[in-house]
Protein backbone atom coordinates (compact mmCIF):
# COMPACT_ATOMS: atom_id res chain seq x y z
CA UNK A 1 0.00 0.00 0.00
CA UNK A 2 2.67 2.41 0.64
CA UNK A 3 4.54 1.45 -2.47
CA UNK A 4 1.32 2.23 -4.35
CA UNK A 5 1.00 5.73 -2.19
CA UNK A 6 4.03 6.82 -3.35
CA UNK A 7 3.43 5.64 -6.91
CA UNK A 8 0.80 7.46 -6.93
CA UNK A 9 2.10 10.89 -5.68
CA UNK A 10 5.08 10.72 -7.89
CA UNK A 11 3.07 9.69 -10.75
CA UNK A 12 0.17 12.24 -10.60
CA UNK A 13 2.61 15.39 -9.68
CA UNK A 14 4.88 14.26 -12.43
CA UNK A 15 2.03 14.00 -15.14
CA UNK A 16 0.36 17.32 -14.15
CA UNK A 17 3.67 19.11 -14.35
CA UNK A 18 4.66 17.30 -17.45
CA UNK A 19 1.41 18.60 -19.16
CA UNK A 20 1.76 21.92 -17.70
CA UNK A 21 5.19 21.73 -19.90
CA UNK A 22 3.72 20.58 -22.93
CA UNK A 23 1.75 23.46 -23.56
CA UNK A 24 4.87 25.55 -23.54
CA UNK A 25 6.05 22.72 -25.77
CA UNK A 26 3.29 22.82 -27.85
CA UNK A 27 3.17 27.02 -28.27
CA UNK A 28 6.05 27.31 -28.85
CA UNK A 29 6.46 24.72 -31.66
CA UNK A 30 3.54 27.32 -32.96
CA UNK A 31 5.56 29.90 -33.12
CA UNK A 32 9.14 28.87 -34.80
CA UNK A 33 11.07 28.95 -31.22
CA UNK A 34 13.82 26.69 -31.37
CA UNK A 35 12.95 24.26 -28.20
CA UNK A 36 16.62 23.01 -26.87
CA UNK A 37 15.17 20.43 -24.98
CA UNK A 38 11.67 18.53 -23.94
CA UNK A 39 12.16 16.52 -21.04
CA UNK A 40 10.16 14.06 -18.83
CA UNK A 41 11.60 14.04 -15.60
CA UNK A 42 14.79 15.48 -14.09
CA UNK A 43 18.18 14.44 -13.65
CA UNK A 44 20.45 12.18 -15.66
CA UNK A 45 19.05 10.65 -18.81
CA UNK A 46 17.85 7.33 -19.01
CA UNK A 47 16.62 7.78 -22.54
CA UNK A 48 17.55 10.22 -25.18
CA UNK A 49 16.60 11.11 -28.68
CA UNK A 50 17.45 14.25 -31.04
CA UNK A 51 15.07 15.06 -33.55
CA UNK A 52 15.40 18.21 -35.54
CA UNK A 53 17.88 20.72 -32.68
CA UNK A 54 15.38 19.54 -29.93
CA UNK A 55 16.37 16.64 -27.62
CA UNK A 56 13.78 14.45 -26.25
CA UNK A 57 14.48 13.15 -22.73
CA UNK A 58 13.34 10.68 -20.33
CA UNK A 59 15.36 11.66 -16.59
CA UNK A 60 16.09 9.55 -14.02
CA UNK A 61 13.65 11.70 -11.95
CA UNK A 62 10.42 11.38 -12.68
CA UNK A 63 8.88 14.88 -11.21
CA UNK A 64 7.69 17.18 -13.72
CA UNK A 65 9.76 17.88 -16.66
CA UNK A 66 11.12 21.22 -18.44
CA UNK A 67 10.75 22.65 -21.93
CA UNK A 68 14.12 24.86 -22.27
CA UNK A 69 13.70 27.58 -25.52
CA UNK A 70 16.31 28.98 -26.93
CA UNK A 71 16.72 32.83 -25.91
CA UNK A 72 14.53 32.54 -23.09
CA UNK A 73 17.52 33.62 -20.27
CA UNK A 74 18.55 36.60 -20.86
CA UNK A 75 22.03 36.32 -20.34
CA UNK A 76 22.28 34.14 -23.52
CA UNK A 77 19.83 35.97 -25.81
CA UNK A 78 21.12 37.39 -28.66
CA UNK A 79 18.25 38.33 -30.52
CA UNK A 80 18.00 36.25 -32.86
CA UNK A 81 15.81 34.18 -34.96
CA UNK A 82 14.20 31.49 -33.09
CA UNK A 83 14.78 32.89 -30.00
CA UNK A 84 11.80 32.74 -27.59
CA UNK A 85 12.79 36.71 -26.51
CA UNK A 86 13.11 37.49 -29.78
CA UNK A 87 8.94 37.23 -30.46
CA UNK A 88 6.93 39.63 -30.78
CA UNK A 89 4.96 40.36 -27.13
CA UNK A 90 1.93 38.23 -28.09
CA UNK A 91 3.58 35.51 -29.14
CA UNK A 92 5.50 35.50 -25.65
CA UNK A 93 2.01 36.15 -24.00
CA UNK A 94 0.79 33.19 -25.85
CA UNK A 95 3.64 30.47 -25.19
CA UNK A 96 3.31 31.84 -21.46
CA UNK A 97 -0.33 31.57 -21.03
CA UNK A 98 -0.32 28.06 -22.68
CA UNK A 99 1.20 26.05 -20.05
CA UNK A 100 -1.55 26.91 -17.40
CA UNK A 101 -3.97 26.37 -19.80
CA UNK A 102 -2.88 23.26 -20.71
CA UNK A 103 -3.45 22.31 -17.08
CA UNK A 104 -7.25 24.04 -17.25
CA UNK A 105 -7.78 21.78 -20.48
CA UNK A 106 -6.63 18.69 -18.45
CA UNK A 107 -8.98 19.43 -15.54
CA UNK A 108 -11.64 19.92 -17.65
CA UNK A 109 -10.80 16.57 -19.31
CA UNK A 110 -10.51 14.91 -16.22
CA UNK A 111 -13.55 16.26 -14.08
CA UNK A 112 -15.71 14.96 -17.19
CA UNK A 113 -14.13 11.35 -17.48
CA UNK A 114 -15.25 11.41 -13.77
CA UNK A 115 -18.56 12.71 -14.53
CA UNK A 116 -19.33 9.79 -17.82
CA UNK A 117 -18.04 7.02 -15.88
CA UNK A 118 -18.83 7.73 -12.00
CA UNK A 119 -22.07 9.79 -12.62
CA UNK A 120 -23.40 12.90 -11.07
CA UNK A 121 -23.38 13.52 -7.05
CA UNK A 122 -26.41 14.96 -5.99
CA UNK A 123 -27.16 14.96 -1.99
CA UNK A 124 -30.66 13.44 -1.96
CA UNK A 125 -33.73 15.68 0.33
CA UNK A 126 -35.01 11.77 1.29
CA UNK A 127 -34.66 10.53 4.70
CA UNK A 128 -32.10 8.41 4.14
CA UNK A 129 -28.66 7.86 5.56
CA UNK A 130 -25.75 7.94 3.82
CA UNK A 131 -23.08 7.23 6.26
CA UNK A 132 -22.97 7.50 10.46
CA UNK A 133 -19.99 9.85 11.90
CA UNK A 134 -17.60 7.49 14.51
CA UNK A 135 -18.47 8.58 18.26
CA UNK A 136 -22.29 9.70 17.95
CA UNK A 137 -25.63 7.80 19.09
CA UNK A 138 -26.24 6.41 15.11
CA UNK A 139 -22.97 4.99 15.00
CA UNK A 140 -23.03 3.27 18.56
CA UNK A 141 -26.73 2.42 17.78
CA UNK A 142 -25.74 0.44 14.54
CA UNK A 143 -27.28 2.63 12.20
CA UNK A 144 -25.87 2.54 8.46
CA UNK A 145 -25.65 3.35 5.14
CA UNK A 146 -28.96 2.73 3.22
CA UNK A 147 -31.01 2.95 6.46
CA UNK A 148 -34.20 5.40 5.84
CA UNK A 149 -35.83 7.18 9.30
CA UNK A 150 -39.69 6.60 8.83
CA UNK A 151 -40.20 8.30 11.87
CA UNK A 152 -38.91 10.43 15.12
CA UNK A 153 -41.09 9.80 18.29
CA UNK A 154 -43.81 9.15 16.91
CA UNK A 155 -43.49 12.13 13.84
CA UNK A 156 -43.33 11.01 10.17
CA UNK A 157 -40.75 12.07 8.23
CA UNK A 158 -39.85 11.67 4.59
CA UNK A 159 -37.39 14.44 4.04
CA UNK A 160 -33.78 15.65 4.95
CA UNK A 161 -35.28 19.00 6.45
CA UNK A 162 -37.77 17.15 8.18
CA UNK A 163 -35.70 14.57 10.30
CA UNK A 164 -33.52 17.98 11.36
CA UNK A 165 -36.38 19.67 12.26
CA UNK A 166 -37.95 16.35 14.13
CA UNK A 167 -34.21 15.59 15.86
CA UNK A 168 -33.52 19.69 17.12
CA UNK A 169 -35.01 19.93 20.67
CA UNK A 170 -34.28 16.01 21.12
CA UNK A 171 -30.83 16.70 22.61
CA UNK A 172 -29.60 14.28 24.91
CA UNK A 173 -32.98 12.51 25.38
CA UNK A 174 -33.74 9.12 24.75
CA UNK A 175 -35.94 9.21 21.67
CA UNK A 176 -37.95 6.01 19.27
CA UNK A 177 -37.14 5.96 16.01
CA UNK A 178 -38.70 3.69 13.24
CA UNK A 179 -36.03 2.81 10.81
CA UNK A 180 -36.51 0.55 7.65
CA UNK A 181 -33.35 -1.40 6.49
CA UNK A 182 -34.09 -3.01 3.15
CA UNK A 183 -36.95 -4.96 3.36
CA UNK A 184 -37.23 -5.14 7.23
CA UNK A 185 -38.45 -2.05 9.33
CA UNK A 186 -37.64 -1.77 13.22
CA UNK A 187 -38.07 0.68 15.74
CA UNK A 188 -35.05 1.16 18.15
CA UNK A 189 -34.16 3.54 21.42
CA UNK A 190 -31.75 6.29 20.88
CA UNK A 191 -30.07 8.40 23.11
CA UNK A 192 -29.86 12.17 20.87
CA UNK A 193 -26.55 13.53 21.21
CA UNK A 194 -25.91 17.87 21.90
CA UNK A 195 -24.43 18.98 18.92
CA UNK A 196 -21.18 20.69 20.52
CA UNK A 197 -21.86 24.12 18.19
CA UNK A 198 -25.14 24.38 17.44
CA UNK A 199 -26.59 22.45 20.82
CA UNK A 200 -28.94 21.50 19.23
CA UNK A 201 -29.98 17.04 18.88
CA UNK A 202 -27.63 15.02 16.06
CA UNK A 203 -27.84 11.39 15.39
CA UNK A 204 -24.25 11.98 13.28
CA UNK A 205 -25.33 10.71 10.31
CA UNK A 206 -24.78 12.34 6.52
CA UNK A 207 -27.10 12.95 4.08
CA UNK A 208 -27.29 9.87 1.13
CA UNK A 209 -25.64 10.85 -1.73
CA UNK A 210 -27.46 9.88 -4.92
CA UNK A 211 -25.68 9.52 -8.53
CA UNK A 212 -27.55 10.05 -11.96
CA UNK A 213 -25.69 8.78 -15.51
CA UNK A 214 -24.48 11.94 -17.18
CA UNK A 215 -23.58 11.48 -20.92
CA UNK A 216 -20.38 12.85 -22.81
CA UNK A 217 -21.68 16.22 -23.53
CA UNK A 218 -23.14 17.16 -20.47
CA UNK A 219 -20.07 15.52 -18.53
CA UNK A 220 -17.86 17.73 -20.82
CA UNK A 221 -20.21 20.59 -19.29
CA UNK A 222 -20.12 19.76 -16.19
CA UNK A 223 -16.33 20.11 -15.87
CA UNK A 224 -15.52 23.26 -17.18
CA UNK A 225 -18.17 24.67 -14.94
CA UNK A 226 -16.02 22.36 -11.77
CA UNK A 227 -13.02 24.10 -13.16
CA UNK A 228 -14.59 28.02 -13.49
CA UNK A 229 -16.43 27.15 -10.19
CA UNK A 230 -13.17 26.27 -8.43
CA UNK A 231 -11.21 28.70 -9.90
CA UNK A 232 -13.78 31.70 -8.81
CA UNK A 233 -14.20 30.26 -5.24
CA UNK A 234 -10.41 29.83 -5.20
CA UNK A 235 -10.01 33.88 -5.96
CA UNK A 236 -12.74 35.26 -4.31
CA UNK A 237 -11.49 33.26 -0.78
CA UNK A 238 -7.84 34.84 -1.35
CA UNK A 239 -9.02 37.97 -1.94
CA UNK A 240 -11.09 37.79 1.07
CA UNK A 241 -8.49 36.77 2.91
CA UNK A 242 -5.77 39.33 1.29
CA UNK A 243 -8.74 42.43 2.06
CA UNK A 244 -9.48 41.22 5.76
CA UNK A 245 -5.46 40.96 6.34
CA UNK A 246 -5.92 37.52 7.75
CA UNK A 247 -3.73 33.98 6.93
CA UNK A 248 -4.67 31.99 3.97
CA UNK A 249 -4.97 28.55 4.84
CA UNK A 250 -3.21 27.18 1.74
CA UNK A 251 -1.35 24.10 2.09
CA UNK A 252 2.53 23.41 0.32
CA UNK A 253 4.16 20.14 -1.02
CA UNK A 254 4.10 18.66 2.20
CA UNK A 255 0.24 18.71 2.27
CA UNK A 256 -0.17 18.25 -1.29
CA UNK A 257 1.72 14.92 -0.86
CA UNK A 258 -0.16 13.59 2.18
CA UNK A 259 -3.90 14.43 0.10
CA UNK A 260 -2.50 12.10 -3.02
CA UNK A 261 -1.21 9.31 -0.52
CA UNK A 262 -4.56 9.41 0.56
CA UNK A 263 -6.32 9.87 -2.31
CA UNK A 264 -3.95 6.81 -3.80
CA UNK A 265 -5.24 4.58 -1.06
CA UNK A 266 -9.01 5.76 -1.46
CA UNK A 267 -9.65 4.60 -4.95
CA UNK A 268 -9.41 5.79 -8.25
CA UNK A 269 -12.52 7.97 -8.38
CA UNK A 270 -10.89 9.83 -5.27
CA UNK A 271 -7.19 9.85 -6.82
CA UNK A 272 -8.45 11.32 -10.35
CA UNK A 273 -10.73 13.89 -8.73
CA UNK A 274 -7.95 14.97 -6.72
CA UNK A 275 -5.53 15.21 -9.82
CA UNK A 276 -8.61 17.39 -11.87
CA UNK A 277 -8.33 19.72 -8.49
CA UNK A 278 -4.23 20.49 -8.12
CA UNK A 279 -4.02 20.70 -11.83
CA UNK A 280 -6.94 23.65 -11.67
CA UNK A 281 -4.63 24.68 -8.45
CA UNK A 282 -1.52 24.45 -10.72
CA UNK A 283 -3.09 26.27 -13.79
CA UNK A 284 -4.76 29.65 -11.76
CA UNK A 285 -1.79 29.97 -9.78
CA UNK A 286 0.87 29.97 -12.31
CA UNK A 287 -1.57 33.14 -13.80
CA UNK A 288 -1.28 34.97 -10.76
CA UNK A 289 0.72 38.16 -11.80
CA UNK A 290 4.00 37.03 -9.90
CA UNK A 291 7.25 37.97 -11.46
CA UNK A 292 9.16 34.63 -13.13
CA UNK A 293 5.86 32.72 -13.14
CA UNK A 294 3.54 32.51 -16.06
CA UNK A 295 1.10 35.27 -14.88
CA UNK A 296 3.95 37.14 -13.97
CA UNK A 297 5.64 36.89 -17.49
CA UNK A 298 2.77 37.59 -19.16
CA UNK A 299 2.03 40.99 -17.34
CA UNK A 300 5.75 41.87 -18.36
CA UNK A 301 4.98 41.31 -22.34
CA UNK A 302 1.66 43.32 -21.83
CA UNK A 303 3.52 45.71 -21.04
CA UNK A 304 5.67 45.37 -23.52
CA UNK A 305 2.88 45.23 -26.56
CA UNK A 306 1.48 48.51 -24.82
CA UNK A 307 4.91 50.72 -25.11
CA UNK A 308 6.07 49.48 -28.22
CA UNK A 309 9.05 48.87 -26.65
CA UNK A 310 11.17 45.79 -26.00
CA UNK A 311 11.73 44.42 -21.97
CA UNK A 312 15.39 45.11 -21.31
CA UNK A 313 16.92 42.28 -20.24
CA UNK A 314 18.66 43.88 -17.18
CA UNK A 315 14.54 44.80 -16.13
CA UNK A 316 13.75 41.19 -16.98
CA UNK A 317 16.66 39.62 -14.66
CA UNK A 318 15.48 41.87 -12.09
CA UNK A 319 12.12 40.90 -12.11
CA UNK A 320 12.82 37.36 -11.91
CA UNK A 321 14.88 37.67 -8.87
CA UNK A 322 11.73 39.81 -7.15
CA UNK A 323 9.94 36.69 -8.43
CA UNK A 324 12.05 33.51 -7.37
CA UNK A 325 12.55 35.85 -3.33
CA UNK A 326 8.64 35.84 -3.77
CA UNK A 327 8.27 32.31 -4.71
CA UNK A 328 10.54 30.93 -1.99
CA UNK A 329 8.59 33.02 0.88
CA UNK A 330 5.16 31.54 -0.44
CA UNK A 331 6.88 27.63 -0.67
CA UNK A 332 8.31 28.32 3.27
CA UNK A 333 4.83 29.55 4.38
CA UNK A 334 2.92 26.88 2.67
CA UNK A 335 4.85 24.49 4.18
CA UNK A 336 5.26 25.00 7.23
CA UNK A 337 1.67 25.44 7.46
CA UNK A 338 2.09 22.09 6.56
CA UNK A 339 4.09 21.46 8.89
CA UNK A 340 1.76 22.85 11.72
CA UNK A 341 -1.30 20.62 10.38
CA UNK A 342 0.82 17.41 10.91
CA UNK A 343 1.44 17.99 14.20
CA UNK A 344 4.69 19.11 14.34
CA UNK A 345 4.02 22.36 15.76
CA UNK A 346 4.00 21.18 19.28
CA UNK A 347 7.38 20.52 19.03
CA UNK A 348 7.73 24.75 19.06
CA UNK A 349 4.83 24.77 22.03
CA UNK A 350 2.44 25.64 19.45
Amino acid sequence: MIILQILGIVAGLGFLIFIHELGHFIAAKMCKVRVLTFALGFGPDIVKYEYKGTKYALKAIPLGGFCSMAGENPDEATGGEGEYLSLTWYKKIWIAFAGPFSNYILAVFLFAFLFNIWGVSRISDLSAIGGTVENFPAAAAGLQAGDIVNSIDGFSVTTWAQMTSALKDKAEKETPFVITRGTHTFEINIKVAKHPVTGVGALGIVPYVEKTDAGFFKSVGLGASAVISQSVMTVLYLADKIISWEKPDIAGPVGVMQVMANAAKSGMEDYIRLLAVISVALGLFNLFPIPLVDGGMIILFFVEGITRKRIRSKIIQVYNTIGLVLIGIIFIFATYSDLLRLGIGKLFGK
